[in-house]
């Protein structure tokens, strides 16, 4: 049996992102991280190709920002790690993208499951596990809190799913594609053998030849980046002689700005 994931580096959460002078999106120097939904996601990968015996296979669509991502889950443990890269085509479109991701699903040929964080941060989207899900014509069983069962001989999962309203069971036929969320297991921290082998990883890249592949057009097209305007901000501090006070007088200026 055969386990796929893909993930991808984004900007840290705590990194300021702007517009460069050129128009693109920067965050300077500081370095790019594990989208962080996705190291549940790597987590599960390992879990399930341990537990059935099988190998396990991370993925990234995109350009070379995106191998430090591929490097930290070999690190982790993710026995093979490969990336896509077409030269001029925008990765940021989801139909570009599952295109490409479901043709390297296709050539690998005996993968079993599909495992997605729950989105991307940097994009902040979950069509592209959708989309591919759509491509392969495999079930997509999304916001999954546990896999309670996995039979890859019989061709079955079983798993639970969160839902505003509580939590689902549900059961599908494999191969399939589902989306964890946090809180579906603990990640490990890469060890010291583990980065060592990271270091040493020769990670192969394919292209949509390679997977012959015939891209569809970009349905999407970003136009321009620009800073959202300054903001003039003031603060006051709202005085009083206890807490009731200070209530009281918070909303009565409120309700004077017409807030409330």
């Amino acid at each position: 049996m055969h386990v796929v994931t893909f993930t991808r580096s984004t900007p840290d959460t705590a990194a300021k992102v702007w517009v460069d002078d050129s128009g693109e999106v920067s965050w300077g120097d500081v370095a790019t991280v594990v989208n962080p939904w996705d190291e549940y996601s790597l987590e599960e990968t390992i879990a399930q190709a341990k537990s059935g015996g099988g190998a396990s296979t991370v993925i990234a669509v995109g350009s070379e920002l995106h191998n430090d991502a591929l490097k930290h889950s070999i690190a982790m443990g993710v026995s093979t790690a490969l990336r896509i890269d077409e030269a001029g085509i925008d990765m940021n479109d989801s139909l570009v993208w599952s295109a490409l991701a479901a043709g390297a699903i296709r050539k690998l040929g005996d993968v079993d499951l599909i495992i997605f964080g729950k989105e991307s941060i940097d994009v902040g989207t979950d069509q592209h596990s959708c989309q591919l899900a759509r491509r392969l014509g495999w079930p997509m069983l999304s916001y999954v809190s546990r896999i309670i069962t996995a039979d890859y001989a019989a061709g079955a999962v079983k798993v639970e799913k969160m839902l505003e309203q509580g939590k689902q069971i549900v059961s599908a036929k494999l191969p399939a594609v589902i989306s964890v969320m946090k809180g579906i297991n603990e990640p490990r921290y890469p060890n010291f053998l583990g980065i060592r082998k990271a270091a040493k990883a020769q990670i192969p890249v394919w292209s949509a030849a390679d997977l012959e592949v015939d891209l569809p057009a970009a349905a999407t097209t970003a136009l321009r980046y620009f800073n959202p305007p300054a903001r003039e901000v003031s603060t006051e501090i709202i005085d009083g002689a206890d807490v009731a006070a200070k209530t009281a007088a918070l909303a009565d200026r409120l309700l004077g700005e017409k807030v409330l």
